[in-house]
């Protein structure tokens, strides 16, 4: 086992089928959820408290509006269960989990975490100091916050969750009272699009990008 690596069986992964449902059930359910990353540098881990729906090729806020295939957007054609991570400013990363199957490319923006394991090493990433909770919530509260502080960036770009670096699993459930639906966030390019409900989160947590949408 390579250093970092958490001691765990695949079993802990969620399975292939989770992903290979229509995008907005899977991005509602992922919420609760735990993403890992482990590699040589450490282990970091959090709960998925708000995620965005990119329901491609209808959908004109998606990439793969029109069935635009390309050599970024490639991976959102695949299976489900793999990352799909883009640049934007040409500087930040985004993280997003691609859903459905093949042919029907459909992903998840992860916009926040809750941090839980390896605080240290994402506030080192960040390059910030940790002086109280407040900070602890800054760390991953927005999309590309969240890739520097995971360590994410354009290598795990198609890697697959059902292996042992960059990975999901089941996290905590949370009851439908305890999610909001709002319409996503910097969509406005989309015409009626845009309006869509697709952005969900854990209602109240003190760790989204914004707070109201």
């Amino acid at each position: 086992m390579a250093a970092g690596k958490l001691p765990k069986t695949a079993a802990e992964n969620l399975p292939r089928e989770f992903y290979e449902r229509d995008v907005v059930t899977v991005a509602r359910e992922l919420l609760g959820k735990t993403l890992v990353h482990a590699n040589a540098a450490g282990v970091t881990r959090g709960i998925i408290v708000e995620a965005e729906a990119y329901r491609g090729p209808e959908d004109r806020a998606a990439h793969s509006h029109g069935n635009l295939r390309s050599k970024r957007t490639s991976v959102m054609f695949g299976p489900g269960g793999h990352a799909y991570v883009f640049l934007i400013y040409g500087m930040y990363c985004c993280f997003n989990v691609v859903a459905a199957t093949t042919d029907q490319p459909q992903a998840v923006l992860i916009r926040a975490l809750e941090p839980l394991e390896g605080i240290d090493l994402m506030a080192a990433r960040r390059g910030v100091a940790i002086r109280g909770e407040k900070d602890v919530r800054k760390l991953a509260s927005g999309p590309g916050k969240l890739t520097i502080a995971m360590g994410i960036d354009m290598s795990h770009n198609g890697l697959d969750f059902c292996g042992d670096e960059l990975y999901i699993t089941a996290g905590r459930a949370v009851a439908g009272p305890e999610i909001a639906a709002t319409r996503r966030i910097n969509v406005d390019y989309a015409g009626e699009w845009k309006d869509r409900p697709w952005r969900f989160v854990i209602r109240d947590s003190p760790f989204l990008s914004v707070k109201k949408a």
